[in-house]
């Protein structure tokens, strides 16, 4: 590990204030993505593949990794196998969660925050774009805050569901059930894109990332 950050919770991420990152749309080069998954890996062991050929994908096109910290489940996968590729990774760990996860210590920059509240914004003002792997409610969490700034028009970031042996099928299903009773409805969707190979997250990503700004606040409230 190169370099290592303890960021308390009053602290600007990455120099900029994350409002102003939010306003200021999404550029068209991704230089670092952000990869929700496990602690854990699953009972697919095509779980963990797929996020091995994440990492080094993201290592192979000079991609920042940026993810939660750990060294366990998927996210040590996804992170061992960038770096194991030559790859820069960025993790965001709460302190409290440093033993439970064990955070993982080889990687270039290592930034420990006082709580959640300030990974996931850390996570966000780093990352030009996300991807969901399979995950437990942590995952869910992260993926649907996503969903929601977008579908408020907060940012335009690309998202990609990874859905991995249809692990994603259940929430898919949900969303189009939510659709379906006008819960999602015109002028609030939701976009993101959706694939079913790991090799198709990182031009998925590139396909989507064009510039864009973002709604403006009061024509996010009149849609409602």
């Amino acid at each position: 590990m190169n370099e290592m950050t303890k960021m308390p919770d009053t602290k600007p991420a990455h120099g900029k204030n994350a409002k102003d990152d939010m306003k200021s749309g999404v550029s068209a080069e991704i230089e670092g993505v952000c990869v929700y998954c496990g602690s854990g890996k699953g009972v697919d062991t095509a779980y963990a593949i797929a996020a091995r050929k994440l990492g080094k994908a993201l290592a192979d096109s000079g991609i920042r990794l940026i993810y939660g910290g750990g060294s366990l489940g998927l996210m040590g996968e996804v992170a061992r196998s960038a770096l194991g590729a030559g790859g820069k990774v960025t993790g965001i760990i709460p302190e409290f969660l440093g033993s439970r996860e064990h955070m993982l210590q080889d990687v270039d920059e290592l930034i420990v925050v006082e709580n959640m509240h300030v990974r996931k914004q850390l996570m966000f003002d780093r990352a030009d774009a996300f991807v969901a792997l399979p995950g437990g409610v942590g995952t869910l969490e992260e993926l649907v805050e996503q969903l929601t700034w977008s579908q408020l028009g907060r940012h335009t970031k690309p998202i990609v569901v990874a859905n991995i042996n249809g692990f994603w099928n259940p929430f898919l299903n949900l969303l189009e059930h939510m659709k379906a009773e006008t819960f999602i409805r015109a002028g609030l969707d939701i976009h993101f894109t959706v694939v079913d190979k790991a090799e198709d997250i990182l031009p998925a990503i590139l396909r989507s990332a064009k510039p864009q700004a973002p709604a403006d606040a009061e024509d996010v409230v009149r849609k409602f």
